[in-house]
This record gives structure tokens, C-alpha cells and sequence, in this order.
């Protein structure tokens, strides 16, 4: 006698519902998270005791100095800072003319971190300086210890 072999089915997975589900994650999460673009770098100005009022002048240059180091310059006209590539003295040499528009006689704020190496300030500075600008100073905050003057 002679006995018939089942046919066994080939067993397939079905991939289908499975991509449907990764596809609705994916357009989930691109919907549901916010980009927030930091082009302004994150600074804590140190303190001091002085009381001296910050002035907004029209023809200020701002040097933006992180804790870790990177250089941002932002000129009279700009919106927001520009993030300098290298921390070259050439390039920040560059920068300042390109910002200061020629003009070396604007004021020139350096507003370095608290945590900031202390090379990357004499750089900053040094490079004001060579560019010809002879109005410089610091930007800090008032100190909560030093009350009123």
C-alpha cells in the first residue's frame, strides 16, 4: 500500500503589515519631534562687582567665546552670530574685518564664557587688536554678592 504524502505548505512571512508599522512610527516621530537649530553658542558671563550698565550701541562687534573654546562674530548688521570654522588668528582676523566692515573705529565686545580657556580671550583679543580696533571690552554680569555700590 501505498501512502501519500502531505504536501507541506511553504511557510512565508508576511512582511507586509510589519513595514505598514514601522512607516507609521517613523512618520510619527518625524512629526512629533522639534528641531531646534542652536546657532547662538550657550554663554555664562562671568561676574563683577562694578555697576555699569550695558550700552546697545548700533556699531557694536560682538566676539561670542563658548567654555569650550569656539568663536563666534556677530557685526552690526547680523541677526545672529556666525560660527567661525577653525579658531585660527587669520580667520578671526577675517571675521572681524568682515563684520567691522573696514571700520576700526566701532567697539569691539568680547563675550567669553566664565569657563572659557584663557588662551582663546588673549586670542580673541590679539586678534582685535591686530585688526586695528582699539575700543575693546569685556561683557560680564552683575555679581548677586555685591549689592548695591
Amino acid at each position: 500500500m501505498r501512502f501519500r504524502d502531505r504536501e507541506e505548505e511553504d511557510l512565508q512571512i508576511n512582511l507586509t503589515p510589519l513595514i505598514d508599522v514601522v512607516f507609521l512610527l517613523l512618520i510619527f516621530f518625524m512629526v512629533s519631534t522639534t528641531f531646534s537649530k542652536e546657532s547662538q553658542l550657550r554663554i555664562k558671563l562671568p561676574e563683577a562687582s562694578s555697576r555699569t550698565e550695558a550700552v546697545r550701541e548700533p556699531g557694536v562687534i560682538e566676539v561670542l567665546i563658548s567654555a569650550q573654546g569656539l568663536i563666534s562674530v556677530k557685526g552690526p548688521g547680523d541677526e545672529q552670530a556666525r560660527r567661525l570654522l577653525s579658531n585660527r588668528p587669520a580667520e578671526l582676523r577675517r571675521a572681524l574685518k568682515q563684520a567691522g566692515g573696514g571700520e576700526t573705529d566701532r567697539v569691539v565686545v568680547i563675550r567669553a564664557d566664565r569657563k572659557t580657556p584663557h588662551e582663546a580671550v588673549i586670542r580673541a583679543l590679539d586678534a582685535a587688536r591686530r585688526q586695528g580696533y582699539t575700543h575693546i571690552t569685556f561683557a560680564t554680569q552683575q555679581s548677586l554678592e555685591a549689592g548695591p555700590p
